[in-house]
């Protein structure tokens, strides 16, 4: 038994950290690749979570929300309503048409101001809250590259080296000629 211990000792150095090193020069250490895979997979799942994160809002925005939604479908659908009526019933459509023309034109006017500034208040204050979002997501742009950095140095660091074939070896050329004509 001492000549092999000698023998191991030699070889490796001494101990099994000698031994660990040694074969993951050949082989990967699993359980140093499952962490490393762990990390990678929570790193993304954080990212997602900020990046899909909403913003806490009350009771009443979110039914503000909700009812902002309705006018354009309800638009929509009551002029498809219109055109229906008009071929159902040419008469009551009409008549209610020559109610319409009677409204003031001031009054007109008036609605359109109405309409105008409600759909552009929405549409500017859902501008600048997607500005303020896209500010956020830009604040971390520099977080976010040094990661991807960080897992391209990883994942070049537990690539294999890329084998060069030697344009010199005759044997070597010779036999990928044989193995071209084989096709």
């Amino acid at each position: 038994m001492g000549v092999i211990s000698h023998l191991l000792n030699a070889l490796f150095g001494g101990g099994l950290s000698e031994v660990r090193r040694t074969v993951e020069v050949f082989r990967e250490n699993a359980e140093a690749g499952a962490e490393r895979g762990h990390d990678l997979q929570r790193a993304a799942l954080e990212q997602l979570t900020q990046e899909f994160t909403r913003d806490q809002r009350g009771v009443f925005d979110r039914i503000m929300d909700g009812l902002n939604r309705l006018p354009r479908p309800g638009l929509a659908l009551g002029t498809l309503g219109l055109f229906i009526a008009a071929m159902v019933d040419p008469v009551w459509f009409a008549a209610r048409m020559q109610g319409i023309s009677l409204v003031p034109e001031p009054l007109w006017w008036l609605l359109g101001v109405i309409v105008s500034f409600y759909f552009g208040a929405r549409h500017q204050a859902k501008a600048q809250a997607f500005q303020v979002q896209l500010g956020h997501s830009m604040a971390r742009l520099p977080q976010v590259i040094a990661q991807i950095d960080t897992l391209e140095g990883q994942v070049k660091r537990a690539a294999p080296p890329p084998q060069q074939v030697d344009d010199q070896n005759p044997a070597l050329t010779a036999w990928l000629q044989v193995a071209k004509g084989a096709r």
